[in-house]
């Protein structure tokens, strides 16, 4: 059997991340072993093949912020994502100290 790739390992991280909770990119960076490779991370997500069930949404920016450019259609999406398993984002924003991993 293979080693994942850098790619696999960092789906693998986020697909651990429970309902209701978020990491930061940095966050994942670590836990896949990529030590300070944060800005890496979105790319992977940006990977994803089609049909998959890694859940990109819970991942957000270390200060609580969600990535996309607010208005747009995935800020939509994952504010709509992260609010329907709970999470609560206001102005999108999400509190780190209440539901990070």
């Amino acid at each position: 059997m293979s080693e994942p790739t850098k790619d696999q390992k960092i789906w693998q991280v986020v697909l651990a991340v429970p309902e209701g909770k978020v990491v930061s990119y940095g966050q994942v960076a670590e836990m896949a072993g990529l030590g300070r490779q944060a800005r890496y991370i979105g790319k992977a997500l940006g990977k994803l093949p089609e049909g998959h069930a890694v859940p990109w949404y819970r991942v957000i920016r270390s200060n609580g912020q969600v990535a996309f450019p607010v208005g747009s259609e995935k800020f939509e999406e994952q504010v709509s994502r992260l609010e329907a398993e709970g999470v609560e984002v206001t102005d999108g924003r999400v509190s780190m100290s209440r539901f990070r991993w």
